[in-house]
């Protein structure tokens, strides 16, 4: 048996390959049933969300769940329309899930007096409901606006570009990274090239119909879904969510 070993390597090699690529597919499938598993990545993990950005180390660890500052009010689990500042604007905030939009475009319809201004302050979640409730905001003409220490991050930044106009302060965080597009299959999430590609052209195409440059899309593709990659008031410049303000 020890000869028959010794003189079959490439066995040996083909076997040990064929198990690690069983315990590979295990783990990418079990990953695509709870949508939100990423395989484990070599080198430091990213800062943490609360530690501040700067020029070139802007990419940090991201949860849903721990995105607000524990200063603040725990956002609601479902996106949830407010109306605020006398009726002149409507307050969107809270994760976004499959169905938000035409729940939320529902209500909006059903305003007594007509807003102009859309307050953000959402982690992200659903990228189909942010497209088509982004939609919905561009052909009522709404504005969109953040405040100081609300956040935009995932799919949030696509309700931001809904805006004919739009209001972004130093003080708010806008984030983007590696989505997730259409339903868990049995297959691994890497099999579904062509929905994943599907998708993305979508966004692409959504960003550019918004009047922003679809090149943002370079920092979402390169970041992990467990991350998050915070823009800077330049590249926001940049990529056309607000303009420079000369003096």
């Amino acid at each position: 048996m020890s000869e028959t070993r010794k003189r079959n390597p490439v066995g040996r090699v083909l076997i040990g390959v064929l198990a690690f690529q069983l315990l590979l597919a295990g783990l990418l499938f079990v990953g695509d049933l709870q949508n939100g598993f990423s395989l484990p990545r070599i080198g430091p993990k990213a800062p943490s969300l609360t530690e501040p950005v700067r020029p070139g180390d802007q990419t940090r660890r991201f949860s849903p769940k721990r995105a607000v500052p524990d200063s603040r009010d725990p956002l609601p689990k479902r996106l949830t329309l407010t109306v605020v500042s006398g009726g002149a604007a409507i307050l969107i905030e809270g994760e976004i899930a499959d169905g938000d939009a035409p729940r939320i475009i529902k209500q909006v319809e059903e305003l007594r007096e007509a807003p102009t201004r859309v307050i953000l302050n959402s982690p992200g979640g659903s990228v189909h409901d942010a497209l088509e409730l982004g939609r919905a905001l561009r052909l009522a003409g709404f504005e969109t606006e953040m405040r100081e220490g609300d956040i935009c991050y995932s799919a949030c930044p696509y309700l931001l570009a809904a805006g004919v106009k739009r209001s972004i302060p130093e003080e708010a965080f806008v984030g983007v990274h590696q989505h997730y597009f259409g339903e868990s299959t049995i297959l691994p999430a890497f099999a579904a090239v062509e929905d994943i590609q599907r998708g993305q052209g979508l966004v692409m195409r959504y960003l550019d119909q918004m009047g922003i440059d679809p090149l943002i899309m370079q920092h979402a593709l390169i970041t992990p879904p467990d991350e998050i990659y915070v823009l800077l008031p330049e590249e926001l410049i940049r990529y056309g969510f607000i303009e420079k303000v000369t003096q």
